[in-house]
C-alpha cells in the first residue's frame, strides 16, 4: 500500500524559511509527477509547485523566486524549500504524487507564518 508521509511543517516569523519533505513508500515504480498543494482557511486547495522526472518544473506566480521544488528518485522523495515566507503562505500544504495511473496525498504539514 503506499503512503506518503510529510514532515518539516512549523511556524515561523516572515521572511524565515522551512523545508517541506514527503517520502513515498510501498512503491519501486518510477514516479513521474510529484507536487506540493495548499490550503489556507477558508480557501480552495491550491498548486504550489510540481516536479516532472522529465526535468519540468512549474511554480505558483505566489512563490516564483522564493520556493523551489527538488526531488530525489532514488528514494521516492520530493523536498519544497521555501525562503522569504510570508504571512499569506501560511496553511496546510499537501504532498502529491502521480504514478499507476493513481494520484496520492499525503496527510498534510502545517505552515504558519506569522507577521
Amino acid at each position: 500500500q503506499v503512503q506518503l508521509v510529510e514532515s518539516g511543517g512549523g511556524l515561523v516569523q516572515a521572511g524565515g524559511s522551512l523545508r517541506l519533505s514527503c517520502v513515498a513508500s510501498g512503491s519501486d515504480t518510477r514516479i513521474n509527477y510529484m507536487g506540493w498543494y495548499r490550503q489556507a482557511p477558508g480557501r480552495q486547495r491550491e498548486p504550489v509547485a510540481a516536479a516532472t522526472s522529465g526535468g519540468r518544473r512549474e511554480y505558483a506566480d505566489s512563490v516564483k523566486g522564493r520556493f523551489t521544488i527538488s526531488r530525489d528518485n532514488a528514494k521516492n522523495t520530493v523536498f519544497l524549500q521555501m525562503n522569504n515566507l510570508k504571512p499569506e503562505d501560511t496553511g496546510v500544504y499537501y504532498c502529491n504524487m502521480q504514478f499507476n495511473w493513481r494520484t496520492y496525498w499525503g496527510q498534510g504539514t502545517q505552515v504558519t507564518v506569522s507577521s
